[in-house]
Parts: structure tokens; sequence; C-alpha cells
């Protein structure tokens, strides 16, 4: 009890300090004879406090006010500190000052994590004014760190690492601006600026396609530009080649270059376009020159090119009608020339050539209607006339006969049908004029005359017959049988027709 005697229970006695917070806790116990367990949970604690007090501290000051270097402050004895600290402040309160620091410094390491992140991407070249501020924020923090108000300097800590999170957070929209403006710059041909803002953007996405493309294209900027004026310079003075080569460099440089492509194609374009009237002069030349299938062939050349082919294809048109008319005037002079002359196949011949050039040409249509008719009446007058012995035949006769009252028919027949005519009619009169023809035989032979008759068994006798062709048949029996074959009239009738059969035939044993 003499242990129990030496502690003052007198409250009275304790100072209301913050240091005696957990003592006056405690006097209860200590009137009623704290057992030894709670002399040894109450010596754990004060060893925990003193523990916080002295080394808690040295573990964390890695952690102690990162924004700035750290101070080293006057170094105080261990005793005056335990004095001050066993006076002025009680070990609970120094373990919940613990926890808030480590709160703080935690909130701490997460902002300089952030910050860290933040300067890889170069936060001061898009988002200086944020990040300033939101380490302005923080730097409030170190201040409260300093006076021990660790809640204040975890909440200004954690508002800096907020500010500093929406920073992370606006990357994406930032990139998106930054491409934005990195391609106005480039098609406004700033190529400082271009370069500037595809780099950055390559910073905040290295593996982003779109500025890893503008900044090989911004690089090369200067030297499209310079070889776009040149290729122009050239294309205004008409040399189109040397032009083009200059467009297929800038698109070597700058593939994706819209402009250089499309500047190719119109020049392509102008110099097809060039072949294409060249060709076309020629080809004209060509008709003027009076050679018109060249000229067509020429057009035909020009037409394949695939461009103008209305153009070309009027052009062939143009010149085969020009060759069509100069043909059919060609023709129709040798129309005008066979019908004159009562050349009638002549003329369908020709103006069969004509249809063929133009099968709707209505002179030719009805001019060869006529010449064939005229034709055909010709050949039919030449044939009676070159064989007047089928005139004994009626049916020759009266087909004969239409064709001359035919021929008699036609106004202004011409002297070749006149004469034709005149020729025919002869040969009709006389071909009705019986002639007397005598026939000698020797009594023994039959003799008949085919398509006339039997004329019998006889030894002189005559008959008349039309002019023609006739056949006497002889017949006897033991000899050959005989055939004449005479004319009567047309100059060629003969003094007398003998049909006798004088060749026995040998008749033969078998």
């Amino acid at each position: 009890m003499s242990e129990d005697n030496s502690v003052d229970t007198d409250p009275s006695a304790l100072e209301p300090t913050d240091a005696s917070i957990y003592a006056k806790q405690v006097a209860p116990r200590q009137r009623q004879k704290p057992s030894t367990a709670m002399w040894l949970g109450l010596g754990a604690l004060v060893i925990l406090a003193l523990a916080v007090v002295f080394v808690l501290p040295s573990v964390v000051t890695e952690y102690e006010l990162p924004l700035e270097r750290r101070v080293e402050e006057v170094t105080q004895s261990a005793t005056a500190v335990s004095q001050v600290t066993e006076t002025a402040v009680s070990p609970f309160e120094e373990a919940q000052r613990s926890i808030q620091r480590k709160q703080s410094q935690d909130v701490l390491a997460e902002l300089l994590e952030l910050q860290g992140q933040l300067d890889l991407l170069e936060v001061e070249a898009w988002g200086q004014e944020d990040y300033e501020a939101a380490l302005s924020t923080a730097s409030i923090g170190d201040e409260y760190y300093r006076t021990q108000e660790f809640d204040l300097a975890t909440e200004s800590y954690s508002n800096g690492s907020n500010a500093l999170a929406e920073l992370i957070e606006s990357v994406p929209n930032v990139l998106a601006q930054l491409l934005i403006d990195a391609e106005n710059a480039l098609t406004a041909s700033d190529t400082q600026t271009a370069q500037d803002r595809y780099s950055l953007a390559l910073v905040l996405q290295p593996d982003n396609e779109d500025a890893q493309i503008g900044l090989a294209r911004a690089q090369v900027l200067d030297e499209v530009l310079t070889l776009m004026d040149q290729a122009e310079d050239l294309f205004d003075d008409g040399e189109l080649e040397a032009a083009r080569d200059l467009y297929e460099q800038i698109v070597g440089l700058d593939s994706y270059n819209e402009a250089a492509p499309q500047r190719i194609s119109e020049i392509d374009a102008q110099i097809r376009e060039n072949e294409f009237s060249a060709i076309m002069s020629e080809g004209y030349a060509l008709l003027q020159a009076d050679d018109p299938e060249l000229a067509i062939a020429t057009f035909q050349r020009a037409a394949a090119m695939g461009i103008n082919q209305q153009q070309a294809q009027a052009a062939i048109q143009q010149t085969e009608t020009q060759v069509a008319n100069a043909q059919i005037n060609g023709f129709q002079q040798e129309i005008t020339a066979a019908e004159a002359n009562e050349r009638w196949q002549d003329a369908v011949d020709a103006y069969d050539q004509v249809l063929e050039i133009d099968a709707n040409l209505l002179f030719a249509i009805q001019g060869q209607e006529l010449a064939n008719q005229r034709a055909t009446l010709n050949q039919l007058l030449v044939n009676a006339i070159e064989a007047p012995e089928r005139l004994s035949e009626n049916d020759v006769y009266e087909e004969n006969l239409r064709y001359y009252f035919i021929g008699r028919d036609i106004e202004n027949p011409g002297p070749v049908l006149s004469a034709q005519l005149d020729e025919l009619q002869v040969l009709l009169e006389n071909s009705q004029v019986p002639i007397d023809i005598d026939f000698i035989s020797d009594t023994f032979t039959e003799v008949t005359l085919l398509k006339i008759g039997d004329l019998g068994k006889f030894e002189q006798t005559s008959m008349a017959l039309k002019p023609g062709n006739y056949v006497a048949v002889g017949r006897r029996p033991g000899y050959r049988d005989v055939r004449e074959e005479f004319t009567v009239g047309f100059g060629q009738t003969p003094d007398s027709v003998v049909v006798q059969c004088i060749e026995r035939v040998v008749a033969t044993n078998r």
C-alpha cells in the first residue's frame, strides 16, 4: 500500500493541459487500487507514446514537406522534447496527431505522383495555369503541415491532388485540340506551329498515329511548299511533264498531301486533252488534203483515247458523210451516163452501190426499180432477137409479142430500145409467114416432122412451115433411124430436106 500512497490522488494537483487528458481519465481507477494488469497496460501506453514521439518522426521524415527542401531544424535534446511532450500533449493526442500526419503524408504522396506524371507530359506547355494553381493550393498545405494542422494540410493537399487529377483526365481533350490546332496550322502552311503541336501531342500519346503522320508531314512542309510553287510555275508555262514530275516528288515526300495527287490528275487530263486535240487536228488536215479514209482512221484513234468521244465520233460521222456524199455523187454520174446510153444493168449496179451507202435514199430506191425493169426488158429483147427461130412456138411468140408492146409503151425509149423493137417487130411479123419446104425421101422411109405430124412415105413432097427450128425423123425397118434438123426462115431456109434411111442394121447372134 505504500506504493499506492506515493501517488497523489488529489485532482486539484493536475494541470488542465492537453498532456494530462489521458491522466484525468485514469485517476478514479488509482483511488480504487488498480490491479497489476492495469499498471502493465498503462506502462505499455507510455512506451507507445514515447515511440510515437521519438521513433515515428524519424520513420516518416522522407514524406515531410516534399514540395520544398527540408530545412534542418535546431536539434533539441531528447530530454527537452520529452519534457515538452509530457507536459503539453497526452500520448493519445500525440497518437491521433501522428495518424493525421500519416494521412496528410499519404495524400501528399499521391499528389507528388500526379505531379510526376504531369511533368512527364510536359504539362507546363498545355496546362501551366491550372498546374501552377494546383501546386499553389498544395503549398498552402505545407504551411498547415509546419504548424502541425494536419487536417487542414490534408485538405489542401487533397484539393491540389484533385486539381492535378483533373488535369490528367483532361489529357484526351487536350490531345484532340492539339491535333485540331496542328491540322489547322498544317493547312495554313504554319510549319513551326504544326510541328510544335504534333510533337506535344506525341508527348501526351506517343503511339498516336495521326500525330505521327502529322509530324512527319510538318517536317517536310517547307520543302513541299517550295516544290508546289515551282510546279505551279512550270504548269503556267505549259511545261506539263516537268510540273507533273515535281508533284510526284511531293507525293513521295508527303503521301497524305491531297493537293498534289489532284494536280497530277489534272495535269494528266490536260496532257491527254492536248494529245487528243493534236490528233483531231491531224485528222482534219487529212480531210482537207482529200484523204478521208486516213482522216477517219485518225479520228478513230482519237476516240480510242476515251475522252471527248462525242467530239471524235461526230468528226468520224461528218467525214463518213462527206465520203459517202462524194461516193454517191460519183455513182450518180455513172447512173446518169448508163441510163443515157441505155446500159441498164450498169445503172442497176450503180444504184446497188448507192443503197449500200445509204439504204434510205429515195432517188436510189426509185431509180433502182426502174433500172431493173429496163434491164430486164432489154435482156428479154436481146434474147428474142438472138433466137428468132423460137418464135415459131406459139407461147414464145405470144410472150415476145407482149414484151414488144411493153417496149412500145415506154416514153422516150431511146435509140437502143427503138432499134430493138423495130428489129423484133420484123422478126415477129416474119415468124408468122409460112414458107414452102421441099422434102425428099426414098418411098421406103417413114418420115415424121416433130411437133407437126407424120409425112408418111414419099419420094418428094412439100409443106408450108412458119419460120422456126424443125426436126424431121426417118424410120425404116432393118435400117438405122435418121434425124434431120433444119431452120425455116431467118435466111437459113434450106433448098430441100432429105430424109432417107440408107444404113442397114446388121443383126448380131447372141
